[in-house]
């Protein structure tokens, strides 16, 4: 019995340390299996997220989906991030970075890139959002397109289907940089990932969402 526990354990480990592995050398890895939200964890209203046709779908009331898996610890600094995305009209949504999991309410740590071509909010999808808006649609409605981050110590770049949309490099000084009150998390740092729903009006799709660490 004693062996069979102990080979149990060595196998968990070596999964782990092979998928940790993966993630550094530099490869594309996924964070999303096509079939289930495992990996994941959502915030209030578990229910706004779903899997269907290989898709987190993102349809409901405030929540955010944070990626609690095993890739990296679910701890990232620098890195490539890539993952395919659908709107539908009047939608709104975002992709959380170097964030963590918090109960209610919108993330307070990390930057959130904008997701919304059509929505009245005149911030566009690829903004580094109140910190770099983008008032241009590099997207629009009813069509995938590709949504990429590069962070590389205190730089950030995001493209909108290949397209540079942000180039930003944040102060060293973080006592310097302007933050709301209930955002007093918003610096380069390192955290995890996380997909929000931001109101029961707005759905959209995600898929082929992957990483590649840099460091």
């Amino acid at each position: 019995m004693k062996s069979s526990i102990l080979s149990y354990a060595i196998a968990c480990c070596l999964t782990l340390w092979f998928t940790g592995a993966a993630a550094q050398t530099g490869r594309w890895v996924s964070l999303f299996d096509g079939k289930t939200l495992n990996g994941w964890k959502a915030s209030e209203n578990e229910s706004s997220f779903r899997v269907e046709d290989g898709c987190i779908v993102q349809e409901g009331p405030r929540s955010h989906l944070f990626y609690v898996g095993n890739v990296s610890g679910h701890v990232f600094k620098n890195f490539e991030f890539k993952a395919k995305v659908y709107t539908f009209e009047n939608a709104n949504s975002g992709l959380y970075f170097h964030t963590r999991f918090q109960e209610t309410g919108f993330p307070n740590y990390g930057y959130e890139v904008q997701v919304n071509n059509s929505h009245r909010d005149a911030i566009r999808t690829g903004s580094l959002y109140n910190v770099v808006d983008v008032a241009d649609k590099y997207a629009v409605d009813g069509e995938w397109f590709e949504l990429y981050i590069h962070v590389m110590d205190n730089h950030v770049v995001i493209k909108v289907d290949g397209t540079t949309v942000v180039d930003y490099t944040q102060m060293a000084d973080k006592g310097r940089l302007v933050r709301q009150e209930d955002h007093f998390g918003r610096y380069v740092d390192s955290g995890t990932f996380a997909i929000q729903a931001h109101d029961p009006n707005s759905k959209v799709m995600y898929k082929d969402i992957q990483v590649r660490i840099l460091d």
